[in-house]
């Protein structure tokens, strides 16, 4: 699996999405998705990632963000994903009403011993695919796609009723993140 996807402009504006090895659906609990929450607000406030539209999947996650502190953006990515990588993992193993823990374990592990870089559990794909957003039209474009994966997957009728996303944020109300840049494209 490649790992050459790069950040080549460090003040950029990126669309990324990582996901679960295996594509497997560990975010269909909200304590797992918390984890993601609580460490998204972490990188706002300490990391100055500046976060302007994202999407929690059960299998994946799409971020659209940009580095605002001059820290390089895959830097930034890799702790978030080290870190709620084993938090994830430690929540699965702890979680007495998780039926699937055996099998995640065991996968997380199985995948793990095939990665040079891996300790013991895997839990994120090595892959980012980030893509800079170069102009209004692709940014929107973005951010609608981030926004109507819940719809497209049948979890939702309205992009705006997915919790677990910045959809909210773009209908004028508050969304679970505080600070996310709403973009916003004028017709002039």
């Amino acid at each position: 699996m490649s790992r050459n996807y790069k950040f080549h402009n460090p003040e950029g504006l990126y669309f990324i999405s990582f996901a679960v090895v295996g594509w497997l659906d560990v975010f269909i609990r909200n304590e797992y998705k918390e984890i993601l929450l609580e460490s998204l607000r972490f990188c706002q406030k300490n990391k100055g990632m500046e976060i302007h539209a994202w999407c929690i999947m059960s299998s994946h996650v799409h971020l659209i963000f940009r580095s605002i502190n001059g820290q390089k953006s895959e830097l930034m990515i890799g702790d978030f994903k080290r870190f709620t990588s084993k938090a994830i993992v430690k929540a699965i193993k702890e979680n007495p009403r998780e039926s699937r823990k055996e099998f995640l374990l065991n996968f997380f592990l199985k995948e793990g011993s095939k990665s040079s870089n891996v300790n013991q559990y895997q839990f994120w794909r090595h892959d980012n695919k980030p893509i800079e957003l170069w102009s209004n039209h692709v940014i929107n474009q973005k951010i609608n796609y981030v926004h109507q994966n819940p719809v497209e997957a049948g979890l939702v009728f309205r992009a705006e009723d997915y919790r677990y996303s910045s959809a909210l944020d773009y209908s004028d109300e508050k969304g679970l993140l505080d600070d996310v840049v709403v973009f916003r494209m004028f017709d002039f």
